[in-house]
C-alpha cells in the first residue's frame, strides 16, 4: 500500500488533508522561487541595461556573444548534472542563472522603451498565470500533449539559429508565433508536471531540489513568453 492508504484502497481524510496541505507548500516554494528569480534577473537586466559603463564594454564587443550564450550553457550543465547536485548547489545554481540571464536580458532595454517593456511584462504574466492555473487544477492529463511541445520547442530553436545568419523576418515572426503557443502550453504541462512529483514522503532535501527545478523549468516558460511577445508588443527606441 502506498503511504496513508488504509485497507480498503482510499486515503483518510486526515491523509488527504496532510497531503493537499504539503502539496500547497510545496508549490508555494516553486512559485516563491521563481519570482525571486526574475527579480533577480530584473534588477540585473535594468541596472546593466541602463548603465553604460556597464552595457557598452559588454555589447560592442564580442563579449555579447559570451553574455548571449551564457544562459544556454547553464540549460545544458542543469540537464546534465541535475540528479548529481544537492538542494544547496541546485539553488546556487539556479541564482547564477538568474544573475546570468539578467546580463543576457539587459539588451532589451537598448532597443525597447521601458513603458512597452513593463507592458509585455504584465501580458506575459497574465498569459503565464492563467496556464499555470489550468495546469494545477484540470483534471485533464496534459503528459500526452508533452512529446508534441517538446518537438515544437525544438523545431523553434532550430529555426531560431538558422535565423540567425537569414535575418528573415518573415521566418521571425512564424517563430514568436509558435514559440509563444508552445511556451504557454509548456507552462500548463509543467505545472501538472510539478504538481504529480510531489510526494510526501520524500525527504526534506529531495522536496526542495524538487522545487527548485520545478522553479527552473516554470521561470524558462516564463521568460521565453516574455521574450517573444516582444517581438509584437515591443516599442522600439527611437
Amino acid at each position: 500500500m502506498y503511504p496513508n492508504q488504509n485497507r480498503f484502497g482510499g486515503f483518510s481524510n486526515t491523509s488527504a488533508a496532510a497531503f493537499d496541505e504539503g502539496l500547497r507548500q510545496h508549490m508555494l516554494r516553486v512559485y516563491n522561487y521563481m519570482g525571486l528569480g526574475l527579480v533577480m534577473t530584473g534588477l540585473v537586466a535594468f541596472i546593466v541595461g541602463t548603465t553604460p559603463a556597464l552595457y557598452v564594454p559588454i555589447f560592442s564587443t564580442p563579449l555579447k556573444w559570451v553574455v548571449m550564450l551564457a544562459p544556454l550553457a547553464f540549460v545544458f550543465f542543469f540537464s546534465f548534472r541535475m540528479h548529481a547536485m544537492s538542494a544547496s548547489s541546485a539553488q546556487m545554481a539556479f541564482w547564477a542563472f538568474s544573475a546570468v540571464m539578467g546580463l543576457s536580458l539587459a539588451s532589451v532595454f537598448l532597443v525597447f522603451t521601458g513603458a512597452s517593456i513593463a507592458r509585455t511584462f504584465f501580458i506575459a504574466a497574465t498569459m503565464f498565470g492563467a496556464m499555470s492555473l489550468f495546469g494545477y487544477t484540470t483534471k485533464r492529463d496534459l503528459s500526452k500533449m508533452g512529446s508534441f511541445l517538446i518537438m515544437g520547442l525544438i523545431g523553434v530553436m532550430i529555426a531560431s539559429i538558422v535565423n540567425i545568419f537569414l535575418g528573415s523576418s518573415a521566418l521571425q515572426f512564424a517563430v514568436s508565433v509558435i514559440g509563444i503557443i508552445v511556451f504557454v502550453g509548456l507552462t500548463a504541462y509543467d505545472t501538472q508536471n510539478i504538481k504529480e512529483q510531489y510526494a510526501e514522503n520524500y525527504d526534506q532535501e529531495s522536496q526542495q531540489k524538487l522545487a527548485v527545478f520545478g522553479a527552473l523549468s516554470l521561470y524558462l516558460n516564463f521568460v521565453n513568453i516574455f521574450q517573444l511577445l516582444l517581438n509584437f508588443t515591443g516599442q522600439r527606441e527611437e
